[in-house]
């Protein structure tokens, strides 16, 4: 048996655990500068405000409803999430963090479905106790039917945060109230094909020929169509598969003119693409870098790239940094007003298959990757980095509504008054 445990509106709630203020007022999230609205509380949603739109758009009018905003806290929101992950650990064999607040969890015990639902209110009831985070758990025979059951568990009306779809009964009622396209891995272009057959819901999708689903459309539908069935068709690995290219990327706070901050700010991508190539146990054959301004500035819109090869595959961050630094000549421009940067890294292998090159020896050193990882992710993120990144960053991304850290940085502990 599987189960998905998913958290609702992470970053809004995440905000609420050590802001007590907020328990009860709505809460909106932005995105990277401040930019757009990524997370709204059941309160603020009530309110009429949706994700994905626009700050600017709602400024006034959060304003006059009384939402709280907050910029994006991403070092609490992981830490946060990590807790939460260890205290779903101690309910089942096997756990896969599916997204920082999503996770699947597989269990080998054979229990009766009223068994399941009094475990999915456990789970909830201890992850609420431990982390005060608000969850859905969805039980199923598949990875599918768990997340369809989660589904059921958040947004259908009867249940209380916890369903499970076991039984062909099960199967029926709660697909049948599903729409097709909040079936995992249907996207929007696929919805409006499978609605144009008559396949209106999630259980008309689940009674399709596995074998004309994949003549029509592809294998992942037709394994989507078998897990509905009950069938498993998923691996740990296809569920959340390691990733081919890994970028990390950001507009700045403040616009980039000199080439020492562009150099720091390509440094910064490096080690953030590079922990994420450690952390799926990954090496990189190549890199690429760009930088550019908005096309909206006037004058001409500027956009360069380079892209440098590794002659050994690596996951080393001084090699990165080394790369970007060689590159640094063909990004910078003279009086261009940078608005964006990014590194790339791809080619990407498992280190299990890594094969070295007889003229030329791997200088990788895994044991300071290591250490690096280790001591930031124990006293917390940027505690220990590379001095390429430098000391002031000027470019930093806008966050005018961050709210403290409260479980990484010693001088942002809350402070409780008796």
């Amino acid at each position: 048996m599987f189960a998905l445990v998913d958290v609702t509106s992470m970053y809004a709630s995440v905000e609420k655990i050590y802001n007590p203020h907020l328990r009860n007022k709505p809460v909106m999230v932005l995105s990277n500068n401040d930019g757009c609205v990524v997370a709204a509380c059941p309160i603020a949603k009530r309110l009429g405000f949706k994700k994905f739109v626009p700050y600017f758009q709602v400024k006034e009018e959060a304003k006059k409803a009384g939402v709280v905003v907050c910029s994006s806290n991403y070092e609490l929101y992981a830490d946060v999430s990590s807790k939460m992950f260890s205290v779903m650990s101690q309910f089942c064999d096997e756990l896969h963090e599916y997204s920082i607040d999503e996770a699947f969890m597989r269990f080998s015990p054979r229990l009766h479905d009223s068994e399941w639902l009094a475990l999915g209110y456990e789970i909830r009831k201890t992850i609420w106790r431990e982390v005060k985070l608000p969850v859905g758990v969805g039980f199923g025979p598949t990875p599918t039917l768990a997340k369809a059951a989660n589904h059921a568990a958040k947004k259908l009306d009867g249940f209380r945060g916890s369903a499970v779809i076991n039984t062909p009964q099960e199967k029926q009622a709660l697909l049948s109230r599903m729409a097709v396209a909040d079936v995992w891995g249907i996207g929007g272009r696929l919805e409006k094909r499978l609605m144009a057959m008559g396949i209106i819901n999630a259980y008309a999708l689940s009674q399709q020929s596995p074998t004309k689903m994949r003549k029509y459309f592809s294998i992942v539908l037709e394994n989507t169509v078998r897990e509905l069935q009950g069938e498993l068709r998923m691996t740990w690995d296809e569920i959340r598969p390691a990733k081919k290219e890994i970028y990390s990327t950001r507009s700045f706070g403040n616009r980039v003119t000199k080439q020492d901050e562009l150099r720091a700010a390509l440094a910064t991508h490096a080690e953030i693409a590079t922990k994420k190539l450690r952390a799926q146990h990954s090496l990189a054959h190549s890199a690429t870098f760009f930088a550019a301004n908005s096309p909206h500035d006037d004058g001409r819109y500027v956009k360069r790239s380079a892209l440098s090869s590794f002659a050994v595959p690596t996951n080393d961050t001084r090699h990165v940094i080394h790369a970007a630094s060689d590159t640094l000549n063909k990004l910078f421009v003279p009086g261009v007003r940078y608005y964006k940067v990014g590194v790339g890294l791809l080619d990407i292998c498992d280190e299990k298959h890594r094969q070295g090159d007889l003229f030329t020896p791997s200088t990788d050193n895994s044991a300071l990757m290591a250490v690096l990882d280790n001591t930031n992710a124990r006293y917390g993120k940027n505690t220990m980095h590379f001095g390429a990144r430098g000391f002031q960053q000027s470019f930093a991304m806008k966050r005018d509504f961050l709210t403290k850290r409260a479980t990484t940085r010693w001088e942002e502990i809350p402070r409780i008054k008796c």
